[in-house]
């Protein structure tokens, strides 16, 4: 490592039991009994909460096992549309603080945040604050671990499960690594766990001191090398992201279609307050704002306006996301879901604003921020504006 190079910081957001958390939602009633999304009696289980998995009901067993293992167990049949929405809505939480994101899977993404303590803070600090929302705007739990590569990030993940976070600092990789069983590194799966146990392998630091030609000769010159590598917490992939600009999005699927402006005005707001808020904590500021409409018939449309100068203020992205709903508004259509994306975005520090002649010393950007700051205090509810507090979420 060149003596100028800025040490790696990535981190690994993985959604507990995504598939059943994302059910639970909707039946809340299952919570604290035993359930897994999948067949309920053929097909394989693709994911199971908690009190399922005290019994060993795992993803990717049988169902017929599973039945076997927890037969009082409540299965639910999977529903992708829901999954997918959802896992787009944090991508775009991930999204708000940087563009390094890859998503690994539909429940899992990392986030390249090397050189970024600046902008957006301590990595643990703003992991955190990630959970924080996705808790709140998703109504599900995420681990997050951190590390100085992908592979002790996942593993550091894997290690704060369920709804925790933990992060390994460099120096401390090869503790954190070792005394894990070598089944627990990433990588290793069940076959190669077998290979490895005729050589005296219990944990990853047995396999860290195996000379690396007696692991190449046991799996090959390259595959070898690699887990030899694994095993010291070395791992130069990179983050990729994918391709797009980057931007602070949110939507919002209601619980049943709306047919009057009204209602749709106030949770068009209630989707606006959450990108706003995002954008602050995040520090950017955005000038291109993008309604998008599903009705209930599954027709979806979209439209963009570019303000002339960047904001974060409420106020100003919902005047927008109003003018574009009443451009798109079909009469006597429901709507079904409203989205908004602010893009266009810089470092409120790179920015001048400039405010007009008229305006107070201290103004709503003041206001809001001491809003952020109570909200994130006490919780979602502990500020919002008037007419979403008349107006409950359907």
């Amino acid at each position: 490592m060149g003596g100028d190079e800025v040490p790696r910081v990535v981190m690994c957001v993985d959604m507990d039991a995504f598939y059943a958390s994302v059910e639970l939602r909707r039946h809340p009633e299952w919570r604290d009994v035993p359930m897994w999304v999948g067949g309920a009696h053929r097909g394989v289980v693709l994911s199971a909460n908690y009190p399922a998995r005290a019994f060993g009901v795992r993803g990717g067993m049988s169902s017929t096992r599973a039945r076997r293992l927890c037969p009082h167990a409540v299965c639910a049949p999977p529903d992708f549309d829901a999954y997918t929405e959802v896992s787009a809505g944090i991508v775009a939480v991930l999204e708000t603080f940087t563009a390094k994101v890859e998503s690994a899977s539909i429940d899992e993404a990392y986030l390249d945040l090397t050189g970024s303590e600046r902008t957006v803070g301590p990595a643990a600090l703003l992991g955190e604050r990630i959970r924080a929302i996705v808790h709140d705007e998703q109504g599900i739990c995420c681990s997050v671990g951190i590390g100085p590569n992908k592979l002790v990030a996942k593993m550091a993940c894997n290690a704060a499960k369920p709804d925790g976070l933990r992060e390994v600092a460099p120096a401390d990789v090869v503790a954190f690594l070792h005394p894990q069983p070598v089944g627990n590194l990433v990588g290793v799966g069940e076959s190669t766990g077998a290979r490895l146990g005729p050589l005296g392998v219990v944990t990853v630091g047995d396999l860290a001191a195996l000379p690396r030609s007696a692991v190449q000769a046991a799996f090959g010159l390259r595959a070898g090398a690699l887990l030899h590598d694994l095993a010291w917490g070395r791992d130069h992939s990179r983050v990729v992201a994918r391709p797009g600009e980057r931007g602070v999005g949110c939507q919002e699927t209601f619980g049943r279609d709306l047919l009057d402006d009204e209602r749709v005005h106030a949770e068009l707001l209630r989707v606006v307050v959450k990108v706003t808020s995002r954008m602050r904590a995040a520090g950017v500021l955005g000038r291109t704002v993008t309604l998008t409409l599903r009705y209930a018939d599954f027709r979806t449309v979209s439209k963009a306006l570019t303000l002339p100068a960047p904001t974060d203020l409420t106020d100003e992205v919902y005047d927008v996301a109003r003018h574009l709903y009443a451009i798109l508004r079909t009469p006597r259509s429901p709507v079904r879901r409203v989205g908004i994306r602010v893009t266009g975005l810089a470092d409120i520090g790179a920015v001048s604003l400039q405010p007009t002649l008229d305006a107070p010393d201290r103004g709503w950007r003041d206001a809001e921020r001491a809003a952020d700051n109570v909200i994130r205090r006490f919780g979602p509810t502990a500020v919002r504006r008037a007419v979403l507090t008349r107006r409950e979420r359907p």
